[in-house]
């Protein structure tokens, strides 16, 4: 038996490493491609080093079209979201966490259960209310539904709020504190690996969104990275490369995100059992 398991060991890290391997065959042939010359694009057998590296694609493609005002409205876009879904859900969860009020099992059990409905399902009517309250071609759909919750995250950030031992909290209201100072003051602090979290997947969310910017901006000097690319793909002959460079910058953000709050990250998803 104790030499079976250095055998299995090592098959596990191989089938572990192959599946490393091909999560990251898209990522290096993206930016691969960004470095190559017109004619290395269609090379056969495929150029996986391309030289000289053709470091000019990332100008020519950020001069061709206004990728900069594009990429400040993503930020725009993203930082609202990011701002409207941590406030409003922190609020919510806590609600829902500490207080027993009449129906707040029902009321949150009803709230959880819009979690099966499918986007496509509200696409239409959601569509039509913007346009009848005159949204449409403005940031506003894609912002201040933000700060009106999320169903997913009310439901992490209440699992963490139920671990946190309530004791503070009391001897807070007795010193005479109120509610929001209570959770501002002693609940958040220890709720910043979950924030984090919950930041890090609405950020994901609202920089990589592509269809409800599709659905409501029409403008081209409204768009988001995610529109600007698909019309720089439609507007000119498909220059991989081009796109291959704007693809790289556009993901950076996410990935430095990621590596800079990744192991309050993987702490949130660890305390966020499922109690309660």
């Amino acid at each position: 038996m104790l030499k079976k398991q250095p055998l299995l060991s090592i098959l596990l890290y191989l089938l572990l490493g192959i599946g490393s391997v091909a999560m990251l065959f898209p990522f290096v042939w993206m930016v691969s491609t960004s470095f190559k010359s017109d004619i290395q694009l269609y090379a056969w057998p495929p150029v996986w080093l391309p030289l000289p590296l053709q470091v000019d694609n990332y100008v020519k493609a950020f001069t061709k079209l206004p990728f900069g005002l594009w990429f400040g409205n993503t930020a725009l876009v993203t930082i609202l979201s990011v701002c409207g879904t941590l406030l409003s859900c922190t609020v919510a969860a806590y609600g829902f966490a500490r207080y027993r009020a009449p129906g707040r099992t029902a009321l949150f059990m009803i709230m959880i259960s819009t979690m099966m409905i499918p986007w496509t399902v509200v696409m239409i009517p959601k569509f039509f209310l913007f346009t009848q309250i005159g949204w449409v071609n403005s940031f506003l759909p894609l912002t201040v539904p933000t700060f009106l919750g999320n169903a997913f995250y009310v439901f992490l950030l209440r699992q963490f709020f139920l671990t946190v031992p309530p004791d503070t909290e009391e001897a807070a209201k007795i010193d005479g504190a109120g509610v929001f100072s209570i959770l501002w003051h002693v609940v958040l602090p220890v709720t910043v690996p979950v924030l984090i979290t919950v930041a890090i997947f609405q950020f994901d969310a609202a920089w990589n969104d592509f269809l409800q910017p599709l659905i409501y901006l029409n403008k081209q000097e409204l768009f988001t990275i995610a529109l600007g690319m698909n019309f720089f793909n439609g507007q000119f002959e498909v220059q991989w490369n081009y796109l291959m460079a704007v693809a790289c910058v556009a993901m950076l953000p996410t990935v430095i995100l990621f590596f800079i709050g990744q192991k309050y990250f993987v702490q949130g998803i660890a305390l966020t059992g499922m109690k309660g």
